[in-house]
């Protein structure tokens, strides 16, 4: 690795593989540069997934590099990384697949050397292997090969291919041609041409480890015929060897209860999605779209002051949560006003405490409180009402939750006569990454995205908003509640709701409306 360039404070370049599409594919010292970098440079084939990734704080660069398509010229992709990396930032040139097989990567490193740009190669998962292992097809096996090998399938300028058909035939191996849709006809020809057996088994696979992967078998005097049946675009590859005749019996990607199936989840940006890795867990591929970030009101005199009252009040007093994010700012601004707990709960009176559901209940015991009271069905209307009943006359309630909260929680409080303070404790702020609004919009119209989750309005008002003006009503949306879904059907959305609101409820819909019989599926192929 190269000393820092003396003339000026250099940065440092990472170039890493991403992988062929799949996130779980990621490789976890990628996933922490992503983190951490100032700056990412990166191509066409990032799947979404990926992208949704990218925190808001890095800055993106697209270069736009598809198969016999550059927009960006590969010189200037190489003076982009020089010229930010002496600015002195962290540059992440991230690459489909991995950056030495076909990636151009030791171009790029090249010219860091000559520049004097300290770097690292961070390998990834490269297609010629994943691809296939996906569509049930390992390249090598005993019984069938004991070698494989991974030619581009690229053609020069003047359409001819700089192949040794002659030899790749004699060595008996796994093939796997790489960027080789549009010189399928060639390859195959030339193949046979060279001696190779027209009924050799071979694949064409398109969209490789993604949730729209599709596999089409046949031998090598009739893949491409195959091929053009099935309308078989880039990017995809090609396989030919014996091996390919294990497809039909080892696939599995597509088998899962969720296989083959994508969705968009919208949440704050600050919550870990548990929902997204059930989802993975299912077989399903996510992109996790932050529509929205929640903003804490700090300094809040409004809640100190109101704290204070809480705690010298006499009588029955409650404390309302109704988000798992309200708690969480609850206790940091605790913490920033100094104030001890015990102060809520051993002053006068008595202190009780409600949450509005499930979710929220949890993010309280992990503080050590279990709440008085959870109404059976989740909502700011149906809280309202459980309070009004099991509180007492004269009760005095004090909620803590967003700038903008429901509605429905005060009017039936002030109805039974029960005096309410209703403070906020933070806002929202609707924002999404810019560069996966295009590809989001294009994956909807295109049927690529499944359903969108939604669990509260707030989401729904953010994934609008991010959007723009367009027609919503191809969105397929999965609603936490009655009150989300009330919000999803003011933009046309298809609306289907939860039984509860739950995480468990989301994926049990999630499961009845896309899910495939797996156990069925399974027994099928091995009877």
């Amino acid at each position: 690795m190269l000393n820092q360039n003396s003339e000026y404070k250099t940065g440092k370049v990472w170039l890493a593989g991403a992988g062929p599409g799949d996130e779980g594919l990621l490789t976890l010292k990628t996933a922490e540069l992503m983190e951490t970098a100032d700056v990412i440079v990166y191509d066409a084939l990032i799947s979404p997934e990926i992208l949704s990734r990218i925190p808001p704080t890095a800055e993106t660069i697209y270069v736009g590099k598809h198969s016999g398509s550059h927009p960006v010229p590969q010189d200037e992709i190489n003076r982009i990384l020089v010229r930010e990396a002496k600015k002195g930032k962290r540059v992440l040139r991230l690459k489909g697949g991995d950056p030495f097989v076909f990636g151009r990567g030791g171009e790029e490193l090249e010219l860091l050397l000559r520049e004097g740009i300290p770097f690292e190669e961070v390998p990834g998962i490269t297609s010629s292997v994943a691809v296939p292992a996906y569509a049930g097809i390992p390249v090598t096996h005993r019984d069938y090969t004991s070698s494989f090998h991974v030619i581009t399938g690229h053609a020069r300028k003047d359409g001819t291919l700089s192949i040794d058909f002659d030899s790749l035939v004699k060595l008996q191996g796994t093939l796997v041609f790489l960027m080789s849709v549009s010189s399928m006809e060639k390859i195959l020809k030339g193949l046979m041409d060279a001696g190779m057996d027209p009924d050799m088994p071979a694949a064409v696979l398109e969209r490789g480890t993604t949730a729209k992967q599709r596999r089409v078998t046949a031998t090598v005097s009739t893949l491409k015929e195959a091929s053009d049946r099935a309308g078989i675009s880039t990017p995809a590859l090609i396989v030919v060897g014996k091996v390919c005749s294990l497809a039909e019996e080892l696939h599995w990607a597509e088998d899962r209860i969720l296989g083959g199936r994508r969705f968009l989840l919208t949440r704050p940006r600050q919550n870990i999605s548990s929902l997204a890795g059930r989802l993975r867990d299912l077989g399903a591929q996510v992109i996790e779209m932050p529509a929205i970030r929640t903003e804490p009101i700090s300094p809040n005199p409004a809640l100190s002051d109101a704290l204070e009252r809480f705690s010298n009040r006499k009588g029955e007093k409650w404390l309302v949560f109704t988000s798992p994010i309200g708690v969480s700012v609850f206790f940091e601004q605790l913490v920033e006003m100094k104030m001890d707990l015990r102060s809520l709960f051993c002053g006068a009176g008595s202190t009780k405490v409600a949450a509005i559901g499930s979710a929220t209940a949890k993010a309280l015991s992990k503080h050590g409180i279990f709440p008085d009271l959870v109404p059976s069905v989740y909502s700011a209307q149906e809280l309202g009402r459980a309070l009004a009943e099991k509180a007492e006359e004269g009760s005095h309630v004090l909620i803590v939750r967003a700038e903008m909260g429901s509605e429905g929680l005060i009017p039936p409080l002030n109805h039974a006569g029960i005096s309410a303070e209703d403070i906020p404790l933070y806002r929202t702020v609707y924002e999404v990454e810019p560069m996966l609004k295009d590809r989001i919009r294009e994956m909807l119209e295109n049927g690529e995205i499944d359903a969108v989750t939604f669990t509260s309005g707030s989401t729904v008002r953010g994934f609008t908003q991010a959007l723009g003006e367009r027609e919503f009503t191809v969105v397929h949306s999965v609603c936490i509640g009655e009150q989300t879904a009330r919000e999803a059907e003011k933009f046309g959305m298809q609306v289907e709701i939860a039984r509860e609101a739950s995480m468990d409820a989301m994926v049990e819909k999630i499961m009845e409306l896309f899910g495939t019989d797996q156990e069925s599926g399974y027994a099928d192929r091995h009877h």
